[in-house]
């Protein structure tokens, strides 16, 4: 499968303090890649170098085949959307025209303007001035700005840090939306359960290295120990091994129709990576 992005040995230092330690990973088309670390561990910097607004002390990256360094040539540029914590627009101007002046910039219909508004649920809002407009849904905005032009590759970074659960779902159906129509997506989020929900995998970052990386499926399957636990028509829960003993534990349940629920005891990706780093990922 094509690879979007080729990341290899890859450094940045800040002045004395070391903020990606060789960094080496892939992307490929069409894919939801997330990068899972908390505040602090290099996931900004990264998303920064791979978007050609920082250079790199170090290593080797490459969008579409070519150098990172690249993607400041209008060419590339039309190729990738970008949220980043330094995005901004303008706020004496609504949501429509700031989109508008995307619009034109990328040589794109303004009836997309109502694509995207739909996307991020900001379709009432488009009147609106920047100005007046919650945190929340300026993000959004941006977010639909991201969008606008249908990028070949994608870049967010805390895309749903500030939005509340309705709207964050909301994002999601957008975001699987572009994927299916061959969008490549490069996700930053210390939010464990976005990774879950969206990314086909997942990269730890911690103190600027990469710890794991895979599937959100088999990570877990790795991380998780050999038990089951039953929920009971009593209330209470108990746990059993898997084996013939828990094999004839759980018939010797169901026989006297006493299970309300069966689970494994699969960890969560913010477990793991607290078993991995020894910290948490908020």
């Amino acid at each position: 499968m094509e690879r979007i992005i080729e990341v290899k040995n890859l450094a940045k230092v800040f002045a004395n303090q070391q903020a990606l330690k060789s960094v080496s990973f892939d992307v490929k088309k069409g894919e939801i890649f997330g990068f899972l670390g908390p505040s602090g561990s290099g996931k900004t910097t990264t998303i920064k170098i791979l978007t050609a607004q920082l250079e790199q002390t170090d290593g080797d990256a490459y969008i579409f085949g070519v150098p990172a360094s690249k993607l400041k040539e209008s060419n590339y540029r039309k190729k990738i959307g970008v949220l980043t914590d330094n995005s901004s627009l303008y706020e004496r101007l609504t949501v429509y025209d700031n989109l508008k002046l995307y619009c034109d910039l990328y040589e794109v219909s303004y009836k997309r303007i109502d694509e995207v508004l739909e996307m991020v649920n900001l379709t009432d809002s488009k009147k609106k001035s920047i100005s007046k407009l919650s945190k929340g849904m300026v993000q959004r905005v941006i977010l639909a700005r991201a969008f606008l032009h249908e990028p070949d590759l994608l870049f967010l970074d805390e895309p749903t840090s500030a939005l509340d659960p309705v709207n964050t779902k909301h994002i999601y159906k957008g975001l699987n939306r572009l994927k299916e129509n061959g969008t490549t997506i490069f996700l930053t989020t210390h939010d464990m359960n976005e990774a879950e929900t969206l990314c086909d995998r997942v990269a730890f970052l911690h103190e600027g290295e990469i710890q794991l990386l895979d599937t959100p499926k088999k990570l877990r399957t790795t991380f998780a120990n050999d038990t089951l636990t039953l929920e009971l028509t009593d209330g209470n829960k108990v746990t059993i091994n898997k084996g013939p003993d828990g094999a004839q534990a759980v018939y010797d349940y169901m026989k006297e129709d006493k299970i309300v629920s069966i689970y494994s005891n699969e960890p969560t990706l913010g477990d793991i990576f607290v078993e991995v780093t020894g910290r948490k990922l908020s």
